[in-house]
């Protein structure tokens, strides 16, 4: 007789479109499930910090940590956040994260030489499920490599261009192992994108 799997029921959140306008949502949902799992960390891909504050605004659960465009990143030398968006972060409880991206930072320069970049193959790999599932996967390498996280559980908020779209609970890991980091649940994620 064969034994009966039992599984999980989990509400996913899919969105008709990607794009910011799907931010509270997410927002709403990351937090919840976080508070439903036990998950002290919020890793959040912000350009603006508007989507960090609304994070911090919902999670009282733990730390939140903005992971920003890295210094240059448009102009160089030039802070990526705009003035007086760090201090607010800050006053919230925020930390910021502002480094390299994982999953491309220095390849892009080997590319414009003609070489090969197998990194960009990963993120084009992981943009099949949305730009937010890469942007995810990517901040929390980057958290990880620059010792923000405990190495529990996450949820990982990101998006498609601004705001946020995708929610996902992640098993983290470092960049030198990130193909041991897990994507353990999909809390939400647009179904129709570019």
């Amino acid at each position: 007789m064969k034994e009966k799997v039992k599984g999980e029921k989990v509400e996913v959140l899919y969105f008709p479109s990607a794009g910011p306008a799907h931010t509270g949502d997410a927002v709403e949902a990351a937090c919840r499930r976080a508070e439903e799992l036990g998950i002290t960390e919020i890793v959040v891909a912000t350009g603006s910090g508007q989507t960090a504050l609304k994070t911090a605004e919902h999670f009282r659960g733990g730390k939140v940590i903005a992971v920003t465009y890295h210094s240059g990143s448009e102009i160089p030398f030039d802070d990526p956040l705009p003035p007086g968006a760090a201090e607010k972060l800050l006053k919230s409880g925020v930390e910021i994260l502002t480094c390299g991206h994982a999953l491309s930072g220095a390849e892009r320069a080997v590319e414009k030489l003609g070489g090969g970049a197998p990194l960009a193959v990963a993120a084009a790999t992981l943009r099949l499920f949305g730009q937010g599932t890469k942007v995810c996967v990517e901040i929390v390498l980057m958290a990880a490599d620059a010792g923000r996280l405990s190495g529990n559980d996450v949820i990982a908020l990101g998006g498609t261009g601004k705001g946020a779209d995708t929610a996902l609970v992640i098993s983290p890991a470092h960049q030198s192992s990130m193909f041991s980091l897990r994507v353990k649940e999909v809390i939400c994620k647009p179904k129709d994108f570019k």
